[in-house]
């Protein structure tokens, strides 16, 4: 019996008039999701980028059978907790940042980083009432996440509910790529001329934009990037939503990048995949601009689920993982690009780049590109085929696995691609 529709499911993303029916999956181990026919898949891009150690993974599973046996969930307006405590020490520690406001998803911590900004300027009585963004950029599907994100079909139906942003280039680049002090020299003088409008803060993913199309930069340009946000007084927000948690090669891309944001929002690795989470970091100065005897000043934001328990203990096993062994995530890259080396001397593959646990490429496309490229869905159907799961962004194809991914897997994966490539 083949895949089908459930009755009463409304799947993300997803077309049904058009879309194959999802898979169904038992069972997870590993880099490996096992389907109820009792096939097994590698996981090529960590179930969209959450599962960061494996599937299963027993230590992360211990930590919340025994938070659940000793509290499940607290209200965080009139408790703390002993998880939430440790993680955000923890998490402050190694971000450079001081102060952290949970949330429930990664949409949600780029919200939260967006109203604490906007708010901070009027709470000074400074209304800076400008925000930047980047071309081709994705933060999130809540209101505020997807104005700051690239205008698009995704947005479409909401675009009178959206505010106004400023945005300037992303000069992303790849492997042998010849333009790119060009590129990265017309994005500064854009950004230059839009820091000409007192701004309130400028929202970035440092190295690499996620849903947008893997697009990355370099680092030197986000230093200049910061550069001119500091010289304008302006605040700046990274949003490491998917490269956060060794994803870049680093603990945060930040570091890897060699730049120190106001905010940063981060959610994904989080949890290592176990629950839905999110948090925003802040700078003090900033949590300092919300105290006062005026209720004006507060933020008020929150959910029920805030800093839940759970996902804290589920975090703080996920840290402890990455602390035991940060060779998983340092090295990941290194056993990436011989494989993508390989792969990019096929005519079809384009704009090669590579970063920590991210690689990516283009397929040269005769049709337009971009998200709905009917390129994508064949590429997945044929590498499922083969046991491997992606699920490529139009004609731009990723692998992004989990860290557990053995050598033979990672080369499967590899393989998968170009025994497809014929016959796209």
């Amino acid at each position: 019996m083949g895949p089908s529709w459930h009755p009463n499911l409304w799947h993300p993303f997803t077309q049904v008039a058009v879309a194959d029916p999802p898979l169904r999956a038992v069972r997870g181990e590993g880099a490996e999701l096992e389907l109820d026919d009792g096939r097994r898949l590698i996981d090529a891009i960590s179930s969209w980028w959450v599962t960061l150690h494996g599937h299963g993974e027993p230590t992360i599973a211990a930590a919340l059978a025994r938070q659940a046996a000793t509290l499940e969930q607290v209200g965080f307006s009139d408790f703390r907790h002993p998880p939430a405590e440790a993680l955000a020490e923890r998490l402050c520690t190694a971000s450079g940042l001081d102060r952290l406001f949970f949330s429930d998803n990664g949409s949600t911590a780029v919200e939260v980083a967006l109203k604490i900004a906007w708010q901070w300027w009027r709470n000074r009585g400074e209304e800076r009432r400008q925000l930047i963004a980047f071309d081709g950029a994705y933060h999130g599907d809540t209101f505020g996440a997807m104005a700051v994100g690239a205008r698009s079909l995704f947005s479409a139906p909401f675009e009178p509910l959206l505010f106004a942003v400023a945005r300037a280039p992303w000069p992303a680049t790849w492997w042998d790529d010849a333009a790119i002090e060009a590129k990265e020299a017309t994005a500064l003088a854009a950004l230059d001329a839009l820091l000409e409008v007192p701004t309130a803060a400028v929202i970035l993913e440092p190295l690499m934009q996620g849903a947008g199309g893997m697009a990355l930069v370099r680092p030197a340009f986000l230093q200049a990037v910061e550069q001119r946000v500091r010289a304008a007084g302006t605040l700046l927000i990274a949003d490491e939503v998917m490269t956060g948690f060794g994803r870049s090669g680093s603990l945060f891309a930040c570091q890897r990048a060699g730049i120190q944001p106001d905010l940063m929002a981060l959610s994904k690795g989080l949890t290592g995949g176990f629950l839905p989470m999110g948090a925003t970091l802040a700078r003090e100065a900033i949590f300092a601009g919300f105290i006062g005897s005026d209720p004006a000043l507060t933020l008020f934001h929150g959910h029920s689920y805030t800093a839940n328990p759970l996902g804290c203990a589920a975090a703080l096993a996920s840290l402890d993982l990455l602390e035991a062994a940060p060779e998983r995530y340092r090295e990941l890259e290194a056993r990436h690009r011989p494989r993508l080396e390989a792969l990019a001397r096929e005519p079809r593959v384009r704009q090669p780049r590579l970063l920590g646990s991210i690689a990516a490429f283009d397929l040269a496309v005769d049709d337009p590109p971009g998200y709905l490229n009917p390129v994508g869905r064949r590429l997945q159907r044929l590498a499922l085929a083969q046991g491997v799961f992606l699920r490529p962004l139009g004609q731009v194809v990723y692998l992004l696995p989990p860290l557990c991914i053995t050598d033979s897997q990672l080369a499967h994966c590899y393989d998968a691609i170009r025994r497809a490539l014929p016959e796209l």
